[in-house]
């Protein structure tokens, strides 16, 4: 009996540590408390496309920049850029990551629908590199369909003590069909 009431009364101990630990941490995520401020808050990648539609032959340029947010030097960097899982379920839309341009950057799989971009190192706290990679969109695919894209993101810093990673999306660009030319204007 004794045994039993103690485990009892255990247990209804550890439930008051949980519910007052739980409390405390709910009160602290809902004011903010719980998040220290850092200096990787902004955005490590940013992707922007020159234009949000084109029509079968054109090309849209992304424009990637990565910044160090970091306090100190990054010491390795990787991305990867691959269509979306919306993107892949069209067949019918053909296009090619062309090339990329940009300093300090090289990128392998070019020509193809996904590219790896190395960034060359260091890249000291604060400083960006830029890459611009033109999709191709081929003059026989289809249209009204979005075309958008991942990026996969990861690189050390400190040493390389630490590291982060992350996936960023671009912009979707709409295949628009070409335009017909009305009959009378021929």
């Amino acid at each position: 009996m004794c045994l039993l009431l103690l485990s009892v009364l255990m247990r209804i101990t550890h439930l008051r540590r949980f519910g007052l630990a739980a409390a405390l941490a709910s009160s602290l995520a809902l004011f903010g408390v719980g998040q220290s401020a850092s200096a990787d808050t902004a955005a490590d990648v940013s992707i922007s496309a020159d234009q949000a539609s084109t029509a079968p032959g054109g090309t849209v340029n992304l424009k990637m920049t990565f910044t160090n947010n970091q306090t100190t030097d990054v010491w390795f960097v990787y991305q990867s850029v691959q269509p979306t899982w919306a993107t892949t379920q069209r067949p019918d839309l053909k296009y090619a990551l062309a090339s990329c341009s940009g300093e300090g950057v090289t990128c392998t799989g070019t020509g193809t629908t996904s590219i790896g971009v190395n960034y060359s190192v260091p890249v000291a706290p604060g400083t960006s590199r830029t890459v611009t990679v033109p999709v191709q969109i081929a003059a026989d695919s289809g249209c009204n369909g979005n075309i958008a894209f991942y990026s996969y993101v990861y690189y050390e810093y400190n040493d390389s003590q630490s590291h982060k990673d992350g996936v960023f999306n671009s912009p979707t660009t709409r295949v628009n069909c070409a335009t017909p030319v009305p009959a009378g204007t021929r």
